[in-house]
């Protein structure tokens, strides 16, 4: 897990929920200014860095105990959170009138949106990774995931959302047997 790709890779996976709600964000404010979009991008992106940081730290205290099934551990909780993913993209979605211009708002999608970060955090305490090049890694691709999702909102029907989620699923998935074979072999 050293690669900066994988880290891309995990990026990329935990930034479909964040691309799909500023997809949302440009759909509900059609006139969404550029420093307002801005300000949306850093919040989801500061959250979804300090998740893996918290449950990478909670993930160091207990790394030690399971050294010889992290691996599959690892596998377990991306695989869960792979699957939770592609599930909830068809599940029935409620329809909300939402402002994320409204700090409370915004706040609570940013934990709602990077809790799965938080997951991701702790298999990172497993693995041999630069926690610190993670979390900017994961700050930054969530960061042109929302501008670029709020862009596209503005621009385009909400047509997309399911395929985004059932992919970030399929992504994490990837990763967590990627991690899974590279140690059994």
């Amino acid at each position: 897990m050293k690669d900066l790709f994988d880290i891309v890779i995990i990026a990329i996976g935990l930034s479909f929920d964040t691309f799909a709600v500023s997809i949302s964000t440009g759909l509900a404010i059609s006139t969404i200014q550029f420093k307002q979009g801005v300000r949306i991008a850093l919040v989801l992106a500061i959250f979804q860095g300090i998740m893996p940081l918290l449950g990478w730290l909670g993930g160091k205290q207990i790394a030690n105990y399971i050294a010889d099934y992290d691996h599959w551990l690892a596998f377990v909780l991306l695989g869960a959170l792979g699957i939770k993913m592609i599930v909830d993209a068809f599940s029935p979605e409620e329809e909300k009138s939402f402002n994320p211009l409204i700090t409370k708002v915004l706040i609570g999608i940013a934990i709602a949106t990077s809790i799965d970060a938080l997951v991701v955090g702790v298999t990172l305490a497993f693995i041999e990774v630069n926690i610190l090049l993670a979390i900017g890694v994961i700050g930054f691709v969530t960061f042109l995931a929302a501008m670029i999702g709020m862009l596209l909102g503005k621009k385009v029907q909400n047509h997309f959302g399911k395929k985004i989620e059932i992919m970030g699923g399929l992504i994490l998935f990837g990763i967590g047997l990627k991690i899974l074979i590279s140690h059994l072999s």
